[in-house]
């Protein structure tokens, strides 16, 4: 019987040479006595025998009560009653209410386009001071961007403003001898609130607006700043001029085919 079986398997071996195929070869051998090709984690994996593994079901936790059993007194109204723990109010409301759906997005820090740097020479597109160009210094925890004209150069003070209204161009100031203090920040711009006193007629129609006054140490902190950024703008040629100059675009000009 052995003998049999022995020329069974020879026949099919052969019958697999010819037809081109060979026999399952195991995945893991042995390198020496003990020692496997493939690390128990590996075969492992390469076995696939995570998708068979069986996980224990957990247990449901049990339910809180939401019912008590107390005594009643009285012979007809039998010796217990069940009660809820938590009553329903008797009020409710004759319309539904709707209520605020919880919200998982979080505040996540404004992302500085890569164009703008330190010093680079921006064009404001809106506000009171669009056209004008000004020096980008820093961004502010807020996302927006710390900017000065010079106030000397083009009437531009500190001031913020959104990286959106902004064309970066090419131009650079050398502002690596420039510090600029951590005083400045969103709410050194906050405004001072003042409380509101009732006009009389002739101040309601009066047109005159009362001038704005800057505080000394605004001014103070303006000149400061500035003082560092004229000392870099005048080492470089034409530089005061160009910051200087209001952008403009003429007839036939388009901003998206323009390089800055």
């Amino acid at each position: 019987m052995i003998g049999g079986f022995s020329e069974i398997a020879e026949w099919s071996l052969l019958i697999l040479h010819h037809c081109g195929l060979k026999m399952h070869q195991p995945r893991n051998s042995f390198l020496a006595p003990g020692i496997t090709r493939l690390s128990r984690s590996s075969a492992f994996s390469k076995r696939a025998l995570y998708k068979k593994q069986k996980v224990a079901a957990e247990k449901p936790a049990a339910a809180p009560a939401t019912t008590k059993t107390v005594k009643v007194n009285g012979e007809k109204n039998g010796s217990e009653r069940v009660v809820a723990l938590n009553k329903a109010s008797r009020w409710y409301p004759a319309e539904d209410i709707a209520q605020p759906k919880a919200t998982r997005k979080s505040a996540k820090p404004t992302k500085l386009r890569a164009t703008i740097t330190p010093g680079t020479v921006l064009v404001l597109l809106a506000g009171r001071f669009r056209g004008k160009r000004v020096v980008f210094l820093k961004q502010l925890a807020s996302g927006l961007l710390l900017v000065t004209g010079p106030y000397k150069v083009n009437g531009v003070p500190l001031r913020r403003v959104n990286q959106a209204y902004v064309i970066a161009t090419s131009t650079k100031v050398d502002l690596s001898s420039v510090t600029v203090d951590e005083k400045f920040d969103d709410a050194y711009f906050n405004k001072e609130k003042t409380a509101k006193s009732a006009k009389t007629e002739e101040e309601f129609f009066d047109e005159k607006q009362p001038k704005k006054v800057i505080s000394e140490s605004r001014a103070a902190d303006q000149k400061l700043v500035d003082k560092e950024i004229l000392a870099a703008v005048g080492q470089v040629a034409h530089l005061r001029s160009y910051l200087n100059a209001s952008f403009t675009l003429r007839k036939g000009q388009a901003p998206h085919a323009m390089k800055f």
